[in-house]
């Protein structure tokens, strides 16, 4: 038998469906996976990447609330090649089993299991949607098929007070896993036996046998008290039946960043999206955009490269641990750790500082912008002042826990009387 013949089966399938009421305003009209992240990307193509640098090019992507801007996101930029039968589309719910939409994260795949008549696979990958990262899947496969399990969980360690952002895992003998609590209370859990100050916690991907979980959701979807969620109620039955096992995040290697550490992070949240980006503007990035072995895919937006001018009145302009997207130009300002996303516009005497741009913001002569996220198409006037009167920003915008001030979409800046 042939080595191309002796390959597993294996459907992907992302989990694109949530609403991400966290990320408001960023997600007001777009779905949560299609929000724009790093200049250029959205947040689909992250594990998109990471499955098709993998070689898991049957992918489809479980889509529901404000899907517009991501469908079409999917379909201008993810076009493979159908010559060996590579595909990634995205699947809206389609009520096959009812007149409702999905319940929960395994609904959704009990909805869908359709998909698995079409292709038969041997194993079906379930990631999140929604994370930053670059994890190799075929070592996580390898896991999978070498320990015998069920199901596997990529686990990763976090702080044990942020166990109730998490599905908590506690391992046993090998990699079998024998509890595992969905977002518990930090004082309901043990830490690490090497640290009790850390968790080992799931990073929301998954690797099931293509049976077992098409099994395990027709068992599930008969419990009425469920709530069909894969942390919630399908891993926790695998415990039960002892065949989970927990794959180890820190052990993958990915090519190009061989003995650099293993970044994950969730933006759920408007301060863990922004805390992402500054990560990104670091001397030492936390997660290193420029590995050219393991590329984060994307559409480039057609437009001329950055330019960083002087100003007739304002002198030259100074760019200091920033990302700057095509189409940028910063004319006579300065701009300290900020992620300037394509088609921006600095203006003459601007000062923009740990700030977050997407598409066609424009800041306009002499405006001051510090600790923001604008949206697209916002347009500050000149000598507007955004993050410097927390009093102001807090009746006009929305502002974050960490006081992060964020603007909808197109929203108008409030002068202050």
């Amino acid at each position: 038998m042939s080595e191309v013949a002796a390959r597993p089966r294996v459907l992907s399938i992302v989990l694109a469906g949530g609403e991400g009421k966290r990320l408001a305003p960023l997600t007001l009209d777009r779905a949560k996976p299609a929000v724009p992240f790093g200049g250029k990307y959205r947040l689909i193509d992250f594990p998109l990447s990471n499955l098709a640098n993998g070689g898991y090019r049957k992918i489809v992507v479980l889509t529901q609330y404000k899907s517009h801007s991501l469908d079409v996101h999917i379909s201008r930029t993810w076009r493979l090649s159908t010559l060996l039968g590579n595909y990634v589309t995205s699947v809206p719910a389609q009520m096959r089993r009812g007149p409702r939409w999905f319940l929960g994260s395994a609904d959704a795949l009990f909805q869908n299991l359709n998909l698995f008549d079409d292709e038969r696979p041997d194993f079906v990958f379930v990631f999140g949607a929604d994370h930053i990262y670059r994890i190799d899947p075929r070592q996580m496969l390898d896991h999978h098929m070498e320990s015998g399990a069920g199901v596997t969980v990529a686990g990763i360690r976090v702080d044990r007070q942020d166990s109730s952002q998490f599905g908590v895992i506690q391992a046993g003998e090998g990699s079998r896993i024998d509890s595992f609590l969905e977002k518990p209370n930090p004082e309901d859990v043990t830490g690490l036996p090497d640290n009790p100050d850390e968790v080992l916690a799931s990073m929301g991907n998954y690797v099931f046998d293509a049976d077992t979980l098409r099994d395990l959701l027709h068992e599930n979807a008969k419990v009425e008290a469920s709530k069909h969620d894969i942390g919630g109620d399908l891993i926790p039955m695998m415990v039960q039946k002892g065949e989970a096992h927990v794959y180890d995040f820190t052990t993958n290697v990915v090519p190009g960043q061989e003995g650099s550490h293993h970044y994950w992070r969730d933006v759920g949240t408007l301060d863990s999206y922004f805390d992402a980006h500054m990560d990104l503007v670091d001397d030492f990035p936390g997660f290193d955009l420029y590995n050219a072995e393991w590329p984060i895919f994307t559409l480039g937006r057609t437009a001329p490269p950055a330019k960083v001018v002087n100003d007739g009145t304002h002198g030259s302009s100074s760019v200091r641990r920033s990302l700057l997207s095509n189409g940028v130009i910063i004319s006579g300002s300065k701009v300290r750790g900020s992620v300037l996303s394509p088609g921006v516009r600095v203006r003459g005497g601007a000062v923009v500082e740990n700030s977050i741009l997407l598409d066609d913001v424009v800041i306009g002569d002499g405006a001051q912008v510090r600790n923001a996220i604008l949206d697209k198409g916002v347009n500050v006037p000149p000598g507007a002042r955004i993050g410097h009167d927390a009093d102001h920003d807090a009746l006009h915008y929305t502002v974050s826990e960490a006081g992060v001030v964020v603007l909808a979409k197109g929203q108008q800046v409030v002068m202050p009387d």
